[in-house]
C-alpha cells in the first residue's frame, strides 16, 4: 500500500540547514583555531566502538544504562553509537601508537554523539561536541590548561558572561575512605530519597551529590566534603590548579555537589555556565581528570585530561545573544545566460572556478526572473550574457552590490574576479 504522508526526520533529531550552518562554523572554526593556540591537534574517530568499551567505562551512567544507541551488526558483533568521545579517543592513543610520541597527546575532535533522550529542546538524540584531551600528562598544570582552553573558546564567540564550577573528586587512595563516609552519612536518610538515589547509594554514593531531585536537596549541605578528606598528593594537586587559576585571572565558584559519577575520573572536575544558568543541561562545557579510564579500556595505567563543549547549547546561546554572523554566498558568482545557452554558461562557470566559486542558473525563464532570484542568494557577481554576445565570446560582468555593469571577454574573467 503507499505511502500517503511524507517521510520527516526520525523523532529527537533535527536538520541543521545551510542558514544555520554559518552560526555554526563560528563556533567549529573558532574550536579549531583555539585549539590550534593551545598546541591541540585534530582526530577524528568512528561514531560506532565496540560495546564493551562503551559498557566497561560507563555502566552506571544514565548515558549507557538508559540511553546507550547498542545493535548487532551482520558480523554478529555487538556494537554502540558513541555517546561521548573520550573513551573512542583514548582507545586510538593506544591503538595509534601516541602513547609513544611526545607527552601529554594534546587532542581534540569536533563530531556527533548519540544517545537516546528524551527530545526537549536544547538536547537532541544526535547532539554535537567539541572534546579535548590531553592524554599522558599528570601535571594539574594540564588541568588548568584545559579550562583555559574551554573558556577561551567560549569567549571567541562571543560567551563571555561566564560561571566557572569547579571541584576535587580525589582519587582511588583518597576516594574509598570517602565513600564509605558519604554511605554512612546518607544511610540513615535511605527512605527519604527518591527511589533513583536509593539505589545509587550502595553503588555510587558520589552521585547523590549531585541529584537534581527536590526531595533530596536538605540533606546535601550536611554531607561530607571530599576536600576536607583530600589525600596529600590529591591535596597538593587541588592547591596547584586553585593557584593556577588565581594566577591566570579565572574566577571560579568551589561546588562541593559538583562530581563524576564513574570511578576513573580522579581529582579535578569543572563545568562552564552561562552567567546566573544552573543544572547539566544548561552546562556549556564540561571536563575534568580521568587517570583512571585507560586502565578501565584494558590499557596501560595513563593520566588524562579533558572537556567536553556542546556545540548545539553553545550554537542556540549564540543566537539568542545575538550573534551577527554574515551568511557566506552559495556562490560568488552566478552566471544568467539569456536563453538556450547551456552549454555555454557551463563553460564560463568552469573559467571562473578557477578562481572563484560559481553557480549556474540553467532555469528556462526570463533574465528578469533570474536577476531577481540572483539578488535573493547574495553573490557578489553576476555574468550574464545572450545568443549574441555568446557568439563573440563576451558577457556583461555586473557588480551586485554597486550595480555596476560592463562588457568583458570570457578569457578575461579569471583574472578580472581573482
Amino acid at each position: 500500500m503507499p505511502r500517503t504522508e511524507p517521510i520527516k526526520a526520525v523523532r529527537g533529531v533535527r536538520d541543521i540547514l545551510p542558514e544555520e550552518r554559518a552560526l555554526w562554523r563560528v563556533a567549529e572554526r573558532a574550536a579549531a583555531r583555539v585549539a590550534h593556540r593551545f598546541g591541540y591537534r585534530e582526530i577524528q574517530t568512528p561514531v560506532i566502538e565496540h560495546l564493551e568499551l562503551i559498557e566497561r567505562v560507563g555502566e552506571d551512567t544514565d548515558a549507557v544504562s538508559k540511553e546507550l544507541y547498542r545493535f548487532e551488526d551482520r558480523g554478529g558483533r555487538q556494537l554502540a553509537l558513541r555517546p561521548e568521545a573520550t573513551a573512542g579517543v583514548v582507545r586510538a592513543y593506544f591503538e595509534g601508537g601516541l602513547n609513544q610520541g611526545p607527552q601529554p597527546a594534546r587532542l581534540y575532535l569536533i563530531g556527533p554523539m548519540f544517545r537516546y533522550d528524551r527530545p526537549q529542546k536544547g538536547r537532541y538524540r544526535q547532539f554535537f561536541q567539541f572534546n579535548v584531551e590531553a592524554i599522558g600528562g599528570a601535571s594539574p598544570a594540564v588541568d588548568v590548561e584545559v579550562i583555559e582552553l574551554a573558556r577561551a573558546w567560549l569567549i571567541e564567540v562571543g560567551l563571555d558572561k561566564l560561571t566557572l564550577e569547579l571541584n576535587t573528586i580525589g582519587d582511588d587512595q583518597c576516594r574509598p575512605a570517602y565513600l564509605d563516609l558519604l554511605r554512612a552519612y546518607y544511610r540513615p536518610l535511605r527512605d527519604k530519597l527518591h527511589k533513583e538515589c536509593q539505589r545509587r547509594l550502595e553503588i555510587n554514593p558520589l552521585r547523590l551529590l549531585d541529584c537534581k531531585v527536590p526531595q533530596c536537596q536538605p540533606f546535601k549541605s550536611g554531607a561530607p566534603k571530599m576536600t576536607e578528606h583530600l589525600c596529600e598528593p590529591c591535596a597538593s594537586a587541588w592547591a596547584v590548579v586553585r593557584k593556577l587559576l588565581d594566577a591566570a585571572g579565572i574566577e571560579y565558584n568551589l561546588n562541593p555537589y559538583l562530581v563524576r559519577g564513574l570511578d576513573y575520573y580522579t581529582r579535578t572536575v569543572f563545568e562552564f555556565y552561562p552567567s546566573g544558568a544552573s543544572g547539566q543541561q544548561d552546562a556549556l562545557a564540561s571536563g575534568g581528570r580521568y587517570d583512571g579510564l585507560a586502565a578501565a579500556e584494558s590499557w596501560p595505567s595513563t593520566p588524562g585530561v579533558g572537556f567536553a563543549g556542546g556545540l548545539d547549547r553553545v550554537t542556540e546561546l549564540m543566537a539568542s545573544e545575538g550573534e551577527e554572523v554574515v551568511p557566506e554566498p552559495a556562490a560568488d558568482v552566478i552566471v544568467l545566460p539569456d536563453g538556450d545557452l547551456v552549454a555555454e554558461a557551463a563553460e564560463i562557470a568552469r573559467l571562473i572556478r578557477v578562481v572563484r566559486s560559481a553557480s549556474v542558473d540553467y532555469e528556462p525563464r526570463s533574465l528578469r526572473a533570474k536577476m531577481r532570484a540572483a539578488d535573493k542568494v547574495d553573490a557578489l557577481w553576476a555574468v550574464l550574457f545572450n545568443a549574441d554576445e555568446a557568439k563573440r565570446r563576451v558577457a556583461q560582468l555586473r557588480d551586485m552590490r554597486s550595480g555596476e555593469q560592463r562588457e568583458v571577454m570570457w578569457s578575461d574573467l579569471p583574472e578580472l574576479l581573482a
